[in-house]
């Protein structure tokens, strides 16, 4: 069966949350399973609507037991680490150059009753909880696939988005149809420049009908907007009629995998109020940082995110890039006035980005509440993101660097944030790809003291936490290196694909 056929069927297929109604929500309200995300990653044994039926013929009798009913009716997900077996005689370097194969995954086949949308090329999965591939996290992970030697596993992941793009329009959050709603940040252009750093352009520029379609999915309502509308999906219209973008779901419920975190936090607002609730909620979703300070109007209490109220630093400097790198194929194929169109649309962004996001109270780039018309006032790690896409004035990365070093680096390398607001995505978490962004970014500006520093620290964590559990974190407390990181809606996970690919990187770097 042709991939595009394939993939049609499966999304247009199973949806837990949709087909099985109130066994769902008997299901995940029960808490019958620990992770929100276990229910919607079963396969139901027969049709869902064979599955319902029973459940409703024999909810009624006595000594009904839905753990029982659905233990009996579904194939549960693998559980995270069941094959996974320390081997104690591996360094840290040698431990991930291995763990690529534990993480490595086929390509799909075609499975009845899945919630998995197929993918035709071998990926890698995070590890843990994540089993299936993250746009995002691939990024991070194909630079320690070509640091360890692996550029055609790279290549996959490349071409496994590219296929996504050409089939649903867009890159989903991951490949399950309960992430159809919203995409992630845009790290396709980033990753058909790294390909192109060993490949070559030629054949990188294959890639570009694949950038002007992710263009398209993030510009999307553009012609909608004018002095009245000032935002729909992802655009927002600036005071000054400039354009940059936010993150952005439609959909105004729980997320499925989440439907018990984000039904009980509902239950903290009025009624009218929890549309928006899910909304912002299912946007931070989509800009990887969830959860985080940066998206609350008060930075402790998650019930007043306004993340879709945001224009975000980082989601617009990778749309700098995506508007850059396609002025750079247009040029290399000799399409000169797409090309300048392009280049004028990367500068007219550079501009706003420079006008919006940067404060010169803070000195430092910031996010800006286009509804509240002012700048957020939480300082985060996103501040990286200008740099590492080389768009930063001299000045504004010497001045970042210097609020860097002074009160976001730490004994493990870069906090987050520096709001303690119980959230993964603050302090004092940090997370591998916002180190390796740092630390790239500040060698591209010619500060090797800091971006070494930054690097040292990070790996020497890694190594401690390495040699105490035999495993790799999502993410490390960075503050006090004798505890674990924490927050967030679901316990610590291990793995881990992102780390694992910004490590092998760096090591490779020095």
């Amino acid at each position: 069966m042709p991939y595009s056929q394939l993939i049609k069927e499966r999304t247009n297929r199973y949806k837990p949350y949709e087909q099985l109604q109130e066994l769902f929500e008997a299901v995940q309200l029960g808490h019958i399973f620990s992770d929100s995300k276990t229910f919607v990653d079963c396969v139901p044994k027969q049709s869902p609507e064979e599955v319902l039926l029973k459940y409703h013929q024999q909810k009624k009798e006595e000594g009904f037991d839905l753990r029982e009913f659905i233990l009996q009716n579904f194939e549960l997900p693998e559980k995270a680490g069941s094959h996974f077996t320390t081997n104690p005689h591996l360094s840290m370097d040698e431990h991930i150059l291995n763990h690529w194969d534990y993480l490595s995954r086929p390509a799909d086949e075609k499975e009845k009753n899945s919630t998995l949308i197929p993918l035709p090329y071998k990926y890698i999965v995070p590890g843990g909880r994540f089993r299936e591939i993250y746009y995002w996290d691939s990024y991070f992970t194909m630079h320690g696939l070509a640091a360890s030697g692996r550029l055609d596993m790279m290549e996959n992941l490349l071409q496994n988005f590219a296929c996504l793009i050409d089939t649903i329009g867009f890159i989903p959050n991951g490949n399950r149809n309960y992430y159809l709603s919203r995409s992630q940040p845009p790290f396709f252009s980033s990753m058909v420049t790294l390909f192109q750093c060993y490949y070559g352009t030629e054949k990188a520029l294959t890639y570009l009908p694949q950038l002007l379609k992710e263009y398209d999915f993030w510009m999307h309502g553009l012609s909608e907007l004018n002095e009245e509308t000032n935002a729909t999906k992802h655009v927002v219209r600036m005071p000054d009629g400039s354009i940059l973008n936010r993150y952005f779901d439609p959909k105004k419920e729980p997320r499925p995998e989440s439907y018990i975190e984000d039904v009980e936090l509902a239950k903290r607002l009025a009624p009218e109020k929890r549309g928006k609730l899910f909304q912002d909620i299912r946007a931070a979703a989509e800009s990887g940082w969830d959860f985080s300070s940066r998206w609350c109007r008060d930075e402790k209490s998650l019930a007043t995110i306004n993340t879709t109220d945001i224009v975000p630093v980082d989601l617009n400097s990778l749309l700098h890039h995506l508007e850059s790198t396609i002025a750079e194929f247009y040029f290399a194929e000799g399409k000169d006035e797409e090309a300048l169109l392009f280049d004028e649309r990367a500068l007219e962004r550079k501009a706003a980005i420079e006008k919006w996001l940067w404060s010169e109270e803070k000195q430092f780039y910031v996010d800006y509440d286009f509804v509240a018309e002012k700048i957020n006032p939480t300082l985060t790690l996103a501040a990286v993101y200008p740099l590492y896409q080389g768009l930063a004035s001299e000045e504004h990365a010497r001045l970042v660097a210097q609020k860097l070093q002074s009160d976001f680096l730490k004994e493990g390398g870069l906090v987050t944030s520096l709001v303690e607001s119980g959230q993964q995505w603050d302090y004092p978490n940090g997370w591998a790809p916002l180190q390796w962004m740092a630390f790239k970014g500040l060698e591209g500006y010619d500060m090797q003291e800091l971006s070494q520093e930054i690097s040292t620290r990070w790996l020497r964590i890694n190594r401690k936490v390495f040699l105490e559990t035999g495993k790799m974190m999502e993410k490390y407390n960075v503050v006090n290196i004798t505890q674990s990181g924490g927050g967030g809606e679901y316990p610590l996970q291990d793995g881990f694909g992102w780390t694992n690919g910004v490590d092998i990187a760096i090591i490779n770097a020095e």
